[in-house]
């Protein structure tokens, strides 16, 4: 299947330019959020240099994102450099796991293969399965309890677009 991030561009601004005046955007280097300014009239998730995985991981982060944090440049999220420590690791795992699930879910509903990202490839060597393990309980748990509304809206609006099957368990192997 042809993955092409001009297509979650596309599925993404139809489905919340309008309803949450938020717009999906091809960056450079790195991804970043931008609430709507004086320059600006859309809130506007940027993510990097075309990667597809990239797209589906900051869409993540703004499913999961309150409405107070949409308000912040990249929702006031504190963000440690790759080179962390353990307890820093520690950390970062800690606030990834919910947007890690929210990315696996989209990436299943477009049929693209799913990896964690530990992100600290010059620090402590992350326990990638453990993490790996939290994130597929945490998908498990928004497949049995219910999902953000944003991010079961877009997961809804890519398997259509994608013309795949509804999201099932065993859509979430442990890999």
């Amino acid at each position: 299947m042809h993955h092409d991030y001009n297509d979650l561009i596309s599925v993404f601004n139809q489905s919340f330019i309008e309803s949450f005046n938020t717009e999906l955007l091809l960056g450079g280097d790195e991804p970043i959020y931008f609430p709507a300014d004086e320059s600006h009239s859309t809130h506007r998730i940027i993510f990097a240099r075309g990667f597809f995985a990239s797209a589906l991981h900051e869409v993540a982060h703004w499913c999961i994102a309150g409405p107070e944090r949409r308000l912040l440049e990249d929702y006031g999220y504190w963000y440690h450099p790759d080179g962390r420590d353990e307890q820093t690791q520690a950390a970062f795992e800690q606030v990834e796991v919910k947007p890690q699930a929210v990315e696996w879910i989209l990436s299943a509903s477009c049929g693209f293969r799913f990896q964690v990202s530990c992100d600290n490839l010059s620090g402590v060597e992350p326990d990638r399965e453990a993490f790996t393990a939290k994130v597929r309980d945490q998908v498990l748990a928004y497949l049995e309890q219910g999902m953000p509304e944003r991010a079961k809206s877009y997961s809804d609006a890519l398997v259509a677009f994608y013309d795949r099957p509804p999201l099932t368990v065993a859509d979430f192997t442990h890999h």
